[in-house]
């Protein structure tokens, strides 16, 4: 799958890239459909230790997925933000079948 990451005002390494990469690509067990996904990685201002924001965008046939997570690292992000998409393809994958 092809993975756009894109950093608000600093620069990402490519460890980060490469974690992003195989993390995302994992999607494509849960829905095999997936067309690319795109990566906004943002550090939000604040004195809070969750200041790391990874946004992920899904696209799928007909439809996109967006989730949004806040957490301390980027790879704790991008990682919740995988787990909920998964869950939000298996309801899509389902519904489908349901139509079929």
């Amino acid at each position: 799958m092809k993975v756009n990451t894109q950093s608000v005002n600093f620069a990402v390494d490519g460890k980060l890239i490469d974690f992003i990469q195989r993390r995302l690509d994992k999607l494509e067990n849960y829905y095999d459909k997936v067309i690319d996904s795109d990566v906004y990685l943002k550090v939000q201002k604040t004195s809070a230790k969750e200041n790391k924001i990874a946004e992920v965008k899904v696209n799928v046939p007909g439809d996109e997925f967006i989730v949004k997570k806040q957490c301390k690292t980027f790879e704790e992000a991008v990682d919740s933000a995988a787990s909920s998409l998964e869950r939000v393809l298996l309801r899509r994958k389902e519904k489908i079948r349901a139509h079929l």
